[in-house]
Order: C-alpha cells, then sequence, then structure tokens
C-alpha cells in the first residue's frame, strides 16, 4: 500500500497550498512543509502525537514502538492518511487509540487516583494532627515548665550535697570537731580548777574528750596528706 502511495505522490505535481486548509491545527512547519500536501511517512506522522496540551513538549519515541506505529499505518489507505493529518478529530481518535498511549494514560489516572487517596488521607489527619499540636503546646507551657522547675531545684540540691562532701568541707569539718573537742577539754579543765567537779569525773571525761581530739586529728591529717599527695 505504501510503495503505491508513494509512486502515486511522485508523478503528482506541486500541491497546491489550499489543499491542506489554512486554519489546520497542525503546527505551521508542517503546514507550510512544501511536502504537506502528501501523506508524510510513518515516522513523520507519528511525530505530530504532540497533544493541545503540550504543543512544545519534544517526542521521545523508541525504535520499537516507532515500529509498532508503522505497522498500524501502513494498511491505511491514502484517504486515511490524509484524514488524519487535515482531522484533528480523527488523529485524536487515533492517538488515543495506541496502546503506548493507552498505557501512558493508564499510568496517569493511577497516579492522580493515589495523589488524590493520599490527600484525602492526610485530610482525614489534620484534625488529628491539630490535636496533638494543641498538646504539645500545652505541654510547653504548663508541664514543661513545672518540670523544668523541678529540675533546677535538684540541680541545686546535687551542688549543694557535692559541696557538703567535697574534700575541702570534708577537711574543714573534720578542724570544726576538732576546734570543739579542744574547746570541751578548756572547759572541763577550768571546772576541775575551779572545783566545780572531783578529780574522778575530770579524768574519765577528759580522757574520753582528749581520744576523740586526737582520732579526728589522725583522720585530718591522713586526710590532707592523701589530697596534697
Amino acid at each position: 500500500m505504501f510503495k503505491s502511495f508513494w509512486g502515486f505522490q511522485e508523478q503528482q505535481a506541486q500541491p497546491r497550498p489550499q489543499e491542506i486548509p489554512t486554519e489546520s491545527w497542525y503546527p505551521p512547519s508542517v503546514v507550510n512543509s512544501p511536502s504537506s500536501s502528501r501523506p508524510s511517512t510513518p515516522g513523520s506522522s507519528f511525530s505530530l502525537q504532540r497533544t493541545a496540551d503540550q504543543p512544545q513538549s519534544p517526542s521521545h519515541v523508541s525504535p520499537a514502538e516507532a515500529a509498532g506505529i508503522i505497522v498500524l499505518l501502513k494498511d491505511k489507505s491514502v484517504d486515511e492518511l490524509r484524514k488524519l493529518l487535515s482531522d484533528k478529530s480523527a488523529y485524536q481518535q487515533f492517538l488515543l487509540s495506541l496502546d503506548q498511549v493507552r498505557t501512558q494514560n493508564n499510568v496517569r489516572d493511577e497516579l492522580r487516583k493515589e495523589t488524590m487517596q493520599i490527600a484525602r488521607e492526610n485530610l482525614e489527619k489534620e484534625p488529628r494532627i491539630m490535636e496533638l499540636r494543641n498538646q504539645c503546646r500545652i505541654i510547653r507551657t504548663t508541664e514543661l515548665a513545672a518540670a523544668q522547675e523541678k529540675l533546677n531545684e535538684l540541680e541545686r540540691q546535687k551542688a549543694e550535697t557535692l559541696k557538703f562532701y567535697s574534700p575541702a568541707s570534708l577537711l574543714h569539718k573534720l578542724q570544726e570537731a576538732m576546734n570543739k573537742t579542744e574547746e570541751e577539754s578548756e572547759a572541763l579543765h577550768r571546772q576541775l580548777l575551779d572545783r566545780e567537779i572531783d578529780l574522778g569525773a575530770f579524768v574519765q571525761k577528759y580522757k574520753k574528750l582528749r581520744s576523740t581530739y586526737h582520732r579526728r586529728a589522725l583522720t585530718h591529717l591522713a586526710a590532707k596528706t592523701s589530697l596534697t599527695g
């Protein structure tokens, strides 16, 4: 069919411009081309697959796809090919009948459905999101403030405890205890001199105080030596 068709065209004179309507919906490069009056080759016909909503996007066709389209076009008559070039409705119907176009449309429809489904699910989750957001705001303004205050108090207690049990603090307390025992010993000695206590009671109490003093003094010396060493 194609061979006889091309032979027929080669014997014709150059076509007149009015053979293709000037109001054709095809691009000017197709309408004004010197060979536009004859049916284009299958490859060039397929290049017209630009849809009305994407007139500027180039078509990328693999050899396998082009071969499949050529198979569909080669059995068409000259009139049918002319109609595809001049009739937008016929061309659109042929375009939508192609497996490649149907597959692409199906993929597009599936993507659209999935996108709409995701959008609906997101909208359904919006009240829950708002509720959680409000709860977070309440936590930040109330519970978090109380927890922060409690944490600050615990940090203060921790600092005081560490300070109380620090080596320097322990040495200071031992020194104070030694001084207190020393003062108690002096007071007991004055009571003996003033005859406010008998000798037996004095010896018993004084011995106990001095033992406590020396025990604390030895502990203080050992701790001080350990820290400075």
